[in-house]
């Protein structure tokens, strides 16, 4: 197992990843407010394991052609138990990066963040062997109707998602109360100085002190664009306005 964590002590909330290639970590997760609370104020801490020191195959092989035939390669059931029996679960969720997988939400994240950290399985090819998946209690989880080279790209996307939840990690928390899925809404525009940019104002609401009229026109501003761009998203949230048992 490679510690890839800062050395002063152990950090509460701990990630590790299973991947045939540990030295893609951490990338983004090492830089901004997520990777000073790595590295610095030790929030969280992150390891990887590389499964392919796992393999039983004097050939040291870890996948093998999918039975009943196909293209490609499948990791093998009996590698990635092994990786997973050298080391210490601590109750933490195994997650499998899958593009068959259920979509990661906000919810899920949240649930995730109360835990005492995560394991996360990267797979390659053609993917794993659905034994292991199933014995071991893996959550299929997937960043998007879109398919991958391998899982390590959606782990640090899931990751960053959890670990800016931990208190602490990204300093004031009323920063995270207005984001996007909430409350089943998508966020609003956002502005900044300069007032014109190339011919294009920030609405005046936003810049004449009536923070009701603001609050009001950032609600409106949520509703429409989740109503455009996630209309699943949209119909949710409208059931949820409805009085309970009607």
């Amino acid at each position: 197992m490679s510690d890839i964590e800062a050395e002063n002590g152990a950090a509460p909330y701990r990630v590790t990843v299973l991947t045939m290639f540990p030295e893609a970590f951490p990338g983004p997760l090492g830089v901004s407010l997520i990777g000073t609370a790595w590295k610095e104020s030790r929030r969280w801490a992150l390891e990887t394991l590389d499964i392919r020191n796992f393999s039983s195959d004097k050939r040291g092989f870890l996948d093998d052609t999918p039975a009943g035939g196909g293209p490609g390669q499948v990791l093998k059931a009996d590698v990635i138990a092994q990786a997973l029996d050298s080391m210490e679960l601590n109750d933490r969720p195994l997650v499998y990066m899958s593009a068959r997988g259920r979509p990661l939400t906000q919810a899920k994240v949240k649930e995730w963040a109360q835990k005492p950290g995560l394991v996360v399985l990267c797979g390659r090819f053609e993917g794993v062997d659905q034994r292991v998946l199933d014995s071991r209690g893996f959550e299929e989880i997937s960043v998007g109707d879109a398919v991958l080279a391998g899982g390590e790209a959606a782990a640090m996307v899931t990751i960053e998602a959890v670990v800016r939840l931990i208190p602490g990690v990204l300093g004031a928390s009323a920063s995270l109360d207005n984001e996007s899925f909430e409350d089943g809404l998508l966020e609003q525009p956002q502005f900044t100085r300069p007032r014109t940019f190339e011919g294009l104002d920030i609405p005046e609401v936003l810049l004449n002190g009536d923070h009701k009229k603001a609050a009001k026109w950032r609600q409106e501003q949520r509703e429409a664009t989740t109503k455009e761009r996630r209309p699943d998203l949209w119909a949710a949230y409208l059931s949820n306005l409805q009085p309970k048992g009607k």
